[in-house]
């Protein structure tokens, strides 16, 4: 999946099975590489990145519906989703700049491409991956028979970012 600037890859699995380890590992490879990467992470519950006692947090509390943060390091703009539906992953990507990869953590049933993660401790849930034609790997660190797709090593980085390299079209 690419949008109007960006190309998509995504990292998938259930709870506990490796996607925020093997994805902070594929920024680190990929950025090294020397590719302009930026993420989207998909959070399934009520989370907050400010903190109570900060200005901000008590403009948010106040009543704003969007209060940004800026300083000379970075900024970030916190927006409310009062009365609003969640937005779409496309809308969210349509507001990061330009850059040569998003990786999406999580997002199971969008519609771009995704490794699966896997782990055998704390295993829960079904393995996407027969029933999902999206994704194109599985990273476990135990081993898998019979499935259609390649199987890595979950630490197997520089494999899956060739991967990723290659589904994306990646190349200098």
């Amino acid at each position: 999946m690419t949008s109007a600037k960006h190309r998509i890859f995504g990292i998938t699995g259930w709870k506990n099975s490796g996607k925020t380890t093997l994805t902070v590992k594929l920024v680190a490879e990929l950025t090294q590489r020397g590719w302009r990467v930026s993420t989207v992470k998909h959070a399934h519950h009520n989370f907050d990145i400010d903190k109570e006692g900060t200005d901000s947090y008590r403009h948010r509390k106040a009543g704003a519906g969007e209060v940004a943060i800026v300083s000379d390091q970075r900024w970030a703009l916190m927006h409310e989703l009062v009365g609003e539906d969640e937005p779409s992953l496309i809308d969210v990507i349509g507001r990061l700049s330009p850059c040569d990869l998003v990786l999406v953590e999580g997002y199971k049933r969008e519609h771009h491409k995704k490794i699966e993660t896997r782990r055998l401790e704390g295993r829960s849930g079904e393995p996407l991956a027969l029933n999902d034609p999206t994704i194109v790997a599985i990273a476990s660190d135990h081993p898998v028979v019979g499935e259609h797709v390649p199987v890595y090593d979950l630490d197997d980085i520089a494999g899956l970012a060739g991967l990723i390299e290659r589904e994306c079209g990646l190349s200098r």
